[in-house]
């Protein structure tokens, strides 16, 4: 049972097992989460099932009961979180492919994957000067907040992984000894596809952030941390800090990137609209949908409703 003291209660959840038949577990999925009033978003995969929900902890609690009950779910590990207001408009459950896009068909998280290191343990490991560490987060991420020393490769998205690695194997492992690779992601997740890629490549010291970011920021004292910054989540916190309180950043509604108090002090910033980063991206055409949409939203506000166009659908 999870322990919370916030009125809402955010839990992301992933695990990579063999569904036999995704469309069922997606609809007996969404009944549960329907039932218990659950609200966020959980996908569905042949290789597992991947999300964030938030509601009361009874709830989350009912559904964690439910997918426990399951053998390939008997040790799901959750990540859990408040917050002081619902982050999410409605509860989806999707079918996907892949619980987390990479398109390399022949990785299996199940099979391979580097080694777990625990957050109490990590400070240790990067700290070694034979370590490199790298943040396998997009790029929008890793603006907001990194580990200090960390090697950003500067995603656009987690597909692009796999080439830029290849195309800076070299560079980074160079020649003689191997250094040890250590990544780490926002929950875990794109570091148990990363590391079972860098496995499959031939790289022998790997390893990742049991829990990622989350959980670091969760168990490691602030005055201990190595972690600078915020962390970007994908629900309407925007990002959380040390204890898993929520950051200081918005969400450009265009864009969908992070945005900080100086980046709404800029010119080029609109609400709703734009930001300077996706100032010059955006065509007259979408921008009057934007202030339209931003309209909408503004007038649900005020009659105490939530406009459910202004439904966050994040990058990955």
């Amino acid at each position: 049972m999870t322990v919370q003291t916030s009125p809402i209660c955010v839990a992301a959840l992933y695990k990579f097992a063999p569904i036999g038949s995704p469309p069922e577990l997606r609809a007996e999925l969404q009944g549960v989460c329907d039932a218990a009033g659950l609200k966020g978003t959980l996908l569905v995969a042949p290789e597992g099932i991947n999300g964030t929900l938030a509601g009361d902890q009874s709830a989350i609690d009912t559904l964690l009961e439910h997918l426990r009950a399951k053998p390939e779910f008997a040790d799901l590990e959750v990540k859990f979180s408040g917050a002081d207001e619902m982050p999410f408009y409605r509860m989806k459950v999707r079918l996907k492919r892949e619980i987390v896009t990479m398109g390399q068909p022949n990785i299996d998280p199940t099979a391979s994957v580097g080694q777990y290191v625990s957050p109490q343990d990590w400070n240790a490991l990067i700290s070694d000067p034979d370590t490199i560490m790298i943040d396998t987060r997009n790029d929008y991420e890793t603006a907001v907040g990194t580990f200090s020393g960390a090697i950003d490769p500067e995603l656009a998205t987690f597909r692009d992984f796999p080439a830029w690695f290849r195309a800076e194997r070299e560079r980074l492992l160079g020649e003689g000894k191997a250094p040890k690779v250590a990544m780490f992601c926002t929950g875990g997740i794109r570091c148990e596809k990363s590391t079972a890629f860098l496995k499959s490549e031939g790289v022998e010291d790997v390893f990742h952030l049991k829990g990622g970011i989350l959980k670091y920021l969760e168990n490691v004292p602030e005055d201990e941390s190595l972690w600078e910054g915020e962390c970007f989540v994908f629900d309407q916190r925007v990002t959380v800090k040390h204890g898993l309180e929520t950051g200081s950043y918005d969400l450009c509604h265009a864009c969908r990137r992070p945005i900080s108090a100086e980046d709404k002090a800029s010119p080029q910033f609109e609400e709703g609209v734009q930001c300077a980063a996706c100032y010059d991206e955006r065509t007259d055409e979408q921008r009057e949908r934007y202030r339209e949409r931003q309209r909408q939203e503004e007038k649900a506000a005020q009659a105490g409703e939530a406009h459910l166009g202004a439904e966050q659908k994040p990058k990955k």
